[in-house]
């Protein structure tokens, strides 16, 4: 994990870059999100929010949104944008559980579940699966688990399923690469859907 700490500090930041190209995609599905839901949508909570790219367009689509990061850096800048009706926490993402922040109706995750391992996956969906409400949806983008996982990072639909086993995988299509630089234009990623399902 300590690598995403590095990373901002020489500012190398693929996933801000992949987030303009492909923002107009991103939208849509954000708008799926709330078209599914009544108004308004309720709180939404953004896994490994970094700098806040993207939790600011889900205050604009009505949810609470909250944002998480467990580097201080990262949400330090993000709460430089004073953007309204977000809320931006330091926190680790495996022990969601002791956070405090509440139930949420939709989780968004933009490529942080992809960089764990198998007992920290695990840690995240018993997590997420804590923290949610009711019919509660998860989007998960997460690069494939390719010849360069070790480098980059990535899951199988296989191991998503296992980290949430109570929820319902409602999706899966491919996102496009436009944007992502190599290696990760070789990545495969993936747009996961899932619902937690009724205890």
């Amino acid at each position: 994990m300590t690598n995403y700490t590095r990373m901002y500090r020489f500012g190398i930041t693929p996933w801000e870059s992949y987030g303009k190209a492909a923002r107009a995609g991103i939208a849509a599905l954000l708008d799926r999100e709330v078209a599914d839901r009544p108004q308004p949508p309720g709180r939404a909570l953004d896994i490994g929010c970094g700098r806040g790219r993207f939790t600011p367009e889900l205050a604009q689509r009505g949810w609470q949104a909250v944002g998480i990061d467990y580097v201080p850096a990262a949400i330090r800048a993000a709460r430089q944008h004073g953007d309204a009706g977000v809320t931006y926490v330091i926190g680790d993402v495996t022990d969601l559980r002791t956070t405090g922040l509440g139930t949420f109706g939709f989780f968004l995750d933009i490529g942080c579940f992809q960089g764990f391992d198998a007992e920290q996956r695990r840690a995240v969906g018993e997590g997420v699966t804590a923290l949610a409400e009711p019919d509660a949806t998860l989007l998960m983008l997460e690069f494939g688990p390719t010849r360069l996982r070790n480098m980059i990072g990535g899951v199988s639909q296989d191991e998503v399923e296992a980290a949430f086993p109570g929820w319902e995988l409602l999706s899966v299509e491919p996102a496009q690469t436009a944007g992502l630089g190599w290696p990760m234009n070789k990545s495969k990623p993936q747009w996961y859907r899932l619902r937690r399902q009724a205890a």
